[in-house]
């Protein structure tokens, strides 16, 4: 008698959650190392088991999607994990922002001798001068650079590429569920190459910081919450672009239709999530 999947899903038994574990373990362990001056061979470990467990376990769950196995209880299951993700998400860069903003609201004018912390100041750095992003204060353990980035510049035409891809990515929604497939497949292929553009440019931002401003992760507290807001986003963005990718080839494939293709919302979600993270860098790292 063939099992009914109307009400439920289990799942097989799988080696995926634990080698998940173990790469994460070895990335975790290896940045580190790698970071203070080590060999890369565990980070490089790690990364290379997690491409591993992207691949193989995605293609399951594609496969098993694919084969009608998954009920509307799994789709619940898979839109709660992915909002939860986004969450996870959120909470990360809220980290990195909090950071920033204590910084500059708290530790930059503490060191300038702000309010009762006056004698604080004198003591630790006499000739501080609080004036962000410390372009102005003398440098003493870290390279200060000579200039910052110019936000209406590279960054500017970065926030263009990304807002209109986000708006390319709702067109290809849209197409998808009026079954327009080749008109889903061409705005996500446009999608998936303001992606890239978006990383080229970036790229170029990253070489002229680092070889005319002199401003690198060692200048000082601006270059590193700089270079790891950015960065992560950079990172962020990578990912986001190989998911739409995927879904393209997917899509291609004929992996979607109208009603069901909820593995291309997830990755619509995420990449608009992206897109607010970078509007908040633009304005508050960038311009502010």
């Amino acid at each position: 008698m063939t099992p009914s999947h109307e009400n439920y899903y289990v799942p097989e038994q799988s080696g995926w959650p634990i080698l998940t574990t173990m790469g994460l373990a070895l990335v975790g362990m290896g940045a580190p190392v790698l970071l203070a001056g080590g060999t890369p061979d565990f980070f490089a470990l790690g990364l290379m088991i997690l491409a591993f467990i992207f691949f193989g376990w995605f293609r399951r769950v594609v496969i098993e999607s694919q084969k009608g196995l998954y009920s509307a209880q799994m789709d619940v299951s898979f839109r709660l994990g992915m909002i939860w993700f986004i969450f996870s998400e959120v909470m990360f860069f809220a980290a990195f922002f909090g950071a920033l903003f204590y910084v500059r609201t708290f530790a930059v004018p503490w060191l300038g001798g702000a309010g009762s912390n006056a004698m604080t100041g004198q003591l630790l750095w006499p000739d501080f001068i609080a004036a962000w992003p410390l372009l102005d204060t003398p440098a003493t353990g870290f390279d200060r650079p000579s200039e910052i980035v110019d936000p209406f510049h590279l960054p500017l035409l970065n926030t263009i590429l990304l807002v209109s891809s986000s708006i390319t990515l709702t067109f290809a929604h849209h197409c998808l569920k009026q079954a327009k497939r080749w008109q889903a497949s061409a705005w996500l292929a446009f999608t998936v190459a303001l992606g890239i553009a978006f990383l080229w440019v970036q790229g170029i931002e990253y070489v002229e910081a680092y070889t005319h401003s002199g401003l690198t992760l060692r200048s000082g507290i601006y270059g590193s919450t700089f270079f790891i807001l950015t960065g992560f986003h950079g990172i962020h963005v990578t990912l986001g672009t190989i998911i739409l990718l995927v879904m393209l080839i997917r899509l291609l494939r004929g992996h979607f239709n109208s009603e069901h293709h909820f593995g291309f919302e997830a990755a619509a979600w995420y990449w608009h999530f992206v897109d607010v993270v970078w509007l908040g860098l633009f304005f508050f790292v960038y311009v502010f």
